[in-house]
């Protein structure tokens, strides 16, 4: 997972959320905490780790180290969950189809808090595996703060504990680990009740949210399980097979006890919920994806099991050991000699102990009316109680016996891995992402001139000046009023529409950075100041060259009467591009 964090991090170009994160962990700490009371307070607390990290260098890459990291820890923890639940091997697997999961490696090269969130979740539920097992004192306690800090890094994460008790249902818990788990689950709904109240009152910052159908559902299993054909028809039906050990013995949670209900209900949970108020993006539930691999590890894991025990009784028939004979004390004798009314093997394995030690009769006490056998062979002692002899070696072919199947499992995550190798490799373009920052403040590098006027529209697009400043500089921001630290915003404060269209009256021509959609009429505004915008640009402007990148536009508009007077409107001479 670490390997596939790094690979491609520089991607050289931000995209929008990226670069919220970026100028404002820039930011100082009083300035992080008065934004924090009007916007984005969900995220508060990793703009405050942010800013810690990008003090040692603000770079794109240092931004989204903590991502590979936490990525890497994350895999870990599924690991160690398999090998807990199931065993080691299928610990094993279940990391390695995280690491290979494109899901994750795209949100492993975010700046964003969700790999954190991921990390923190699955951390959370191994502890939660740990205090129901009882198995380290104290872990109620642990997983309590665990699960606390990870809600505060994005309060959805607060799910998992619907997650977690349909868990102890499953296993049929007693009633002291429920008051354990509700003790340590009220302790963390207490202190998310401050972010739950400031979010609300931010919640306009979702406005663009829309309900959720069934095929967003059946998205996010496919994401969950393999985007690809070949790796989605292999792994669901693993999962399946890893279903049936739903309910094990009472008290004892097993794999898919603890898998399903993670994968399935923190979605489900939001989704449902989106009917009526809009809230459900994939990333706010990735924490959910831990499930799908221990399921099908869980599922492989059974499989594996059933064939290598179908392969040991083909090993242990007759004609497994050709040319072996009874022993000595035993040959001629019929089954009756042996065992009354039971026919004999036609062929009895070798033991030293039929040679070694001398016949002698059952006693009738044991027999009861039964007829003796003949012969009751005595066993020698266990090498672990004998002294006189050394104790069995098993890092010879029994070693290798279990090593096999995993190593076996581990190939196969590899084939996976070829198979979604396309994938993870397209996903390191920046033209994957939403927009790119960088590109578009490249092609207004090529276009503006010191001096030019420039309007962002909407007020959200200024985040290219704000994280790509070179290109702006020595432009004038025609609507804005205040900066955006000082005013503890994202994007700065802006004028009002009647002394944005004074500003414009005088001009003959301005650079407008704009949100295609939002030019073409694809989606409306409600601010005033951004109605004046297009107002005035309708009315006193007509467009003339533009650049395109992706759903932004850097486009010239000349004053009409300027048009009129010359059919040739002016424009700025192309930049040179920077080497």
């Amino acid at each position: 997972m670490l390997a596939l964090g790094l690979w491609g991090l520089d991607r050289s170009g931000m995209w929008r959320d990226e670069a919220v994160t970026f100028q404002v962990a820039r930011r100082t700490v009083p300035e992080i905490w008065r934004l924090l009371h009007g916007v984005d307070a969900v995220h508060g607390l990793y703009y405050l780790l942010m800013h810690a990290v990008l003090t040692v260098h603000p770079g794109e890459v240092v931004l989204r180290l903590p991502s590979v990291c936490a990525a890497a820890f994350t895999a870990g923890l599924v690991g160690a969950l398999g090998a807990r639940l199931v065993r080691p091997r299928a610990g094993l697997w279940a990391g390695l189809l995280y690491a290979v999961s494109p899901l994750a490696g795209h949100y492993a090269q975010e700046g964003r808090s969700y790999a954190l969130v991921a990390a923190g979740a699955t951390g959370a539920t191994l502890l939660f595996v740990c205090a129901v097992r009882a198995v380290r004192k104290g872990a109620w306690w642990a997983y309590g703060v665990v699960l606390g800090l990870t809600c505060w890094l994005h309060e959805f994460a607060v799910l998992l504990l619907l997650a977690h008790a349909l868990s102890l249902a499953l296993a049929r818990a007693g009633a002291r680990v429920w008051r354990g788990w509700g003790c340590a689950a009220g302790a963390v709904c207490a202190a998310l009740v401050p972010m739950v109240l400031v979010s609300r009152a931010q919640s306009a910052q979702v406005a663009w949210l829309r309900e959720p159908t069934w095929d967003t559902a059946t998205g996010l299993l496919r994401s969950c399980l393999g985007p690809t054909d070949g790796v989605y028809a292999v792994c669901l039906p693993l999962a399946a097979v890893g279903l049936t050990g739903l309910v094990g013995r009472r008290g004892e949670p097993t794999c898919a006890g603890v898998a399903l209900p993670l994968l399935v209900v923190p979605p489900a949970a939001l989704m449902l919920a989106s009917q009526v108020a809009p809230l459900y993006v994939d990333r706010y539930v990735l924490y959910a994806l831990s499930g799908a691999p221990l399921l099908v590890a869980a599922g492989a894991e059974r499989v594996a099991t059933a064939v290598g025990r179908r392969w040991s009784r083909g090993c242990r028939t007759p004609a497994a050991f050709p040319g072996r004979t009874a022993p000595a004390a035993l040959q001629g004798r019929t089954a009756s000699a042996v065992l009354p009314g039971r026919p004999a093997p036609a062929v009895l394995p070798e033991c030293p102990a039929f040679a070694a030690l001398p016949e002698r009769p059952a006693p009738a006490a044991v027999l009861g009316d039964r007829p003796a056998p003949a012969v009751l062979p005595e066993c020698p002692a266990p090498a672990a109680v004998r002294p006189d002899r050394p104790a069995p070696d098993f890092s010879g072919p029994s070693r290798r016996r279990a090593l096999g199947p995993a190593l076996v499992g581990a190939v196969a995550v590899l084939l996976a891995l070829s198979h979604q190798w396309p994938l993870l490799r397209d996903d390191r373009d920046p033209a994957r992402r939403p927009d790119d920052l960088a590109a578009v403040s490249r092609a207004a590098g090529r276009m503006l001139r010191p001096g030019d006027a420039v309007l962002f529209l909407p007020a959200q697009t200024r985040n290219v000046a704000l994280t790509y400043p070179g290109a702006f500089r020595g432009a004038r921001d025609l609507a804005l009023a205040g900066p955006a630290p000082a005013s503890g915003t994202l994007y700065g404060t802006e004028v009002g529409a009647a002394e944005l269209r004074r500003r414009t009256d005088r001009l003959e021509q301005v650079w407008v950075l704009a949100d295609r959609d939002l030019l073409a009429g694809r989606w409306r505004v409600g601010d005033a100041t951004e109605r004046a915008k297009l107002a005035v640009l309708a009315h006193d402007f007509v467009p003339g060259p533009e650049r395109v990148r992706g759903d932004m536009t850097v486009r010239l508009y000349v004053r009409r009467t300027a048009v009129t007077r010359s059919p040739a409107p002016p424009t700025a001479p192309p930049r040179p591009a920077p080497r």
